[in-house]
């Protein structure tokens, strides 16, 4: 396969997973926000999205004021902001564009549905709507893409990529979310187990879609220890970092074919540190410098494929 080809699967799976992963984020922040606690102000729920996001320096140089309105101007729909939803659609369906003769039909009509729609209703002269229903149309546009490429698209070295894209997308953002959301969300000694507690953590849970999981898999009250056991070590969760590895090792396994690319290298050293890891370990050895690693290591995993298979690098 060309490596452009390649290159142009890789990203626009990764930019459709980031317009899932940035709504996800903001629909959190609109829940935490709406019952702060002792720790925890409105201006810290929405310095923590964009610090999630890695967007505080871009915000800055275009907006004076922290404010709910000014993150998600910024976050969802500033056609300036490259990680922004509104620029993460575009960028997918230009790169689905370069691939009109490798995807399929649906897959291409589902990317430019996505993108014109959210152009007309949300771009300049666009009608406003609500925020979550932003964000809810968001998910469903790219549940519906996910599938489409699950469903139309033949399995082979093109899907596979289109499936690192996604979850090398999706394992450093669970990673982030994690990491921001665990130290402001630690509550003080009067609000554990109180309404507001239960209710930020079950904020956290619902922005990765694992609500339900946890409560199925602990049956108990909700705190971070099993929060962060959950997010990180639990392989049957989709949006864990142990199940984003196990789908980024398959893919790897079928691209290499057995070749010593050092990209299967750095991905099975990640895996295995999670796969044979235990939560107290990584709690003792700090979460905090667990999940900063895990980032570094995700980006420097990402960078090795594009050197390995891409040629853009």
């Amino acid at each position: 396969m060309l490596g452009r080809t390649a290159d142009s699967l890789y990203w626009m799976a990764r930019y459709m997973e980031r317009a899932e992963n940035v709504s996800r984020i903001l629909d959190v922040g609109l829940r935490m926000a709406l019952i702060p606690s002792a720790a925890q102000t409105r201006e810290s729920t929405w310095i923590s999205t964009l610090e999630v996001i890695g967007g505080q320096e871009g915000f800055a140089e275009k907006y004076e004021i922290v404010n709910r309105d000014n993150v998600i101007q910024f976050l969802a729909l500033d056609p300036d902001n490259p990680s922004s939803i509104y620029s993460s659609l575009r960028a997918a369906r230009e790169n689905g564009r370069a691939l009109r003769g490798t995807i399929t039909t649906e897959m291409w009509e589902s990317l430019n549905a996505s993108w014109l729609e959210i152009r007309d209703s949300y771009g300049p002269g666009g009608e406003t709507r609500d925020h979550r229903d932003l964000f809810d149309w968001v998910k469903e546009r790219v549940h519906l893409f996910r599938g489409v490429t699950n469903g139309t698209m033949l399995q082979d070295d093109s899907f596979e990529f289109i499936r690192l894209g996604w979850y090398v997308e999706r394992a450093g953002n669970t990673a982030r979310l994690l990491d921001s959301k665990y130290h402001i969300l630690l509550p003080s000694a009067d609000e554990v187990g109180g309404a507001v507690d239960y209710y930020q953590w079950g904020a956290l849970l619902q922005s990765v879609s694992a609500f339900r999981a946890y409560h199925k898999i602990y049956s108990n009250v909700i705190t971070p220890r099993r929060v962060a056991e959950l997010l990180i070590m639990q392989r049957d969760l989709p949006r864990s970092l142990h199940a984003s590895l196990n789908q980024i090792t398959s893919s790897l396994d079928a691209l290499c074919d057995r070749r010593p690319y050092e990209c299967r290298r750095l991905a099975g050293e990640l895996h295995a540190r999670i796969a044979y890891g235990s939560m107290k370990d990584i709690i003792s050895g700090g979460l905090h410098e667990f999940l900063t690693e895990f980032v570094e290591d995700s980006t420097h995993l990402g960078g090795q494929i594009q050197r390995d298979f891409l040629m853009l690098a």
